[in-house]
């Protein structure tokens, strides 16, 4: 069995697959502090409560765009799992080439996103990540990946909203049923979820006009993707496991030979 690691800013997802198929995934909050000790017993627990023998573990992959927590990660797989994790990073096999003007700066979600969705749904594919930034990467029919769009998430748009003006409350992000809102919570939920939606049709529409590819698909995924995904034509498809499938595709690619 395979142990998959996306550490995002706000969550870390854990996947756990059996060969190919995707058996659980699990998530833990990314900003708490924690040692390799609590990693540790965190993922000795997961699998004794699911009936998974630790000696099951065949092998680890983490994808982090969070640095200061890897060191402790990586070690707490090692001391409790007895797995050496592989890190994607410069220098791993993905099947992808990456074509921007420094390689090395691409976030190792997107590389992972952009396996995954490449993969699954062929190219040209956009794929689009609704995680704390919204991203939008576009990989060619060759596999190629040529460009990204960065844009601030759903959820850190409506934190500067709350924590930037005194009298506007915190609230919970839910696409309203019109966007002519009366009240205040209303017009904040409108304002969030129309302003993205309205956001991932126009740069999907000119991604695709500028890149002169009109018949791409558009993959969906992240955290609130979902709904944003239900209220537009412009996503072809949402995948709420993209991610964890795209690490279990990378690690394959490590075994060959």
């Amino acid at each position: 069995m395979l142990l998959v690691f996306d550490v995002g800013n706000t969550n870390i997802t854990i996947g756990l697959f059996d060969e190919q198929e995707l058996v659980g995934n699990y998530r833990m909050t990314t900003k708490l502090p924690r040692t390799s000790d609590e990693f540790g017993m965190f993922f000795l627990n997961l699998l004794s409560s699911k009936g998974i023998a630790v000696n099951k573990i065949e092998a680890a992959i983490i994808a982090s765009v969070v640095p200061n927590i890897n060191h402790s990660l990586n070690n707490g797989i090692k001391k409790y799992i007895h797995v050496q994790p592989i890190m994607v990073g410069p220098g791993i096999k993905t099947g992808i080439r990456i074509m921007t003007e420094n390689p090395r700066e691409l976030g190792a979600d997107r590389i992972v996103d952009a396996v995954g969705a490449y993969t699954i749904y062929g190219g040209p594919v956009l794929v689009i990540d609704y995680g704390t930034a919204t991203t939008y990467d576009l990989v060619l029919e060759d596999g190629s990946f040529v460009a990204g769009v960065t844009a601030p998430g759903v959820r850190l748009s409506a934190n500067a909203l709350w924590q930037g003006a005194a009298k506007l409350p915190e609230i919970e992000i839910v696409k309203p049923d019109t966007i002519l809102a009366k009240s205040t919570v209303p017009s904040m939920q409108a304002g969030l979820v129309y302003g993205h939606i309205g956001e991932t049709e126009y740069i999907v529409k000119r991604m695709m006009e500028e890149a002169d590819i009109h018949n791409m698909k558009v993959v969906a995924t992240g955290g609130l993707g979902k709904i944003i995904a239900e209220a537009t034509d412009s996503i072809d498809v949402y995948d709420a496991t993209l991610t964890l499938k795209g690490l279990q595709i990378i690690y394959e690619k490590q075994q060959r030979k």
